[in-house]
């Protein structure tokens, strides 16, 4: 809620509701009222997820968001980041995670600094991230 009181945003009782229904997006809700010392690295890297949904913000910037979480629980959180998508929202999202990669609308591939082109990428799904990055940097086709 300490992001909503910040921007004064919502009501005190909206902030609260809010709240709750950010930690239930996220599968968090029974863990509400815990101290983030007693909940797994997992559990505090998706109240992170709930806490940067809680202004309704129109861009979402998430660095390796599903990270430290097991596979259905990143599913979960993708699924989410999916439906933010559909209702308008940007996500700006940097993962290692290349299976996540290709289901997104665009990605942008970054490879030895550089960025590679998506058609390239696309065109060529076997090779390693590694070897698009050769790729890139001794056609130089960057884009």
């Amino acid at each position: 809620m300490l992001p909503m009181d910040f921007c004064n945003m919502f009501t005190p009782r909206e902030r609260c509701e809010r709240a709750m229904i950010l930690l239930d997006q996220v599968g968090m809700a029974d863990q509400a009222h815990k101290l983030p010392s007693t909940i797994s690295g997992g559990q505090q890297q998706r109240v992170a997820i709930a806490r940067a949904l809680a202004n309704d913000p129109p861009i979402i910037l998430a660095d390796e968001p599903t990270g430290n979480l097991d596979s259905k629980t990143a599913q979960q959180v993708f699924t989410l980041f999916e439906k933010l998508v559909n209702q308008g929202k940007t996500i700006l999202m940097a993962t290692h995670d290349s299976d996540m990669a290709w289901r997104v609308s665009r990605a942008v591939i970054i490879a030895d600094s550089r960025i590679v082109n998506e058609y390239v990428a696309r065109a060529l799904p076997a090779l390693t991230l590694e070897q698009l990055g050769w790729v890139m940097h001794h056609a130089d086709i960057c884009t």
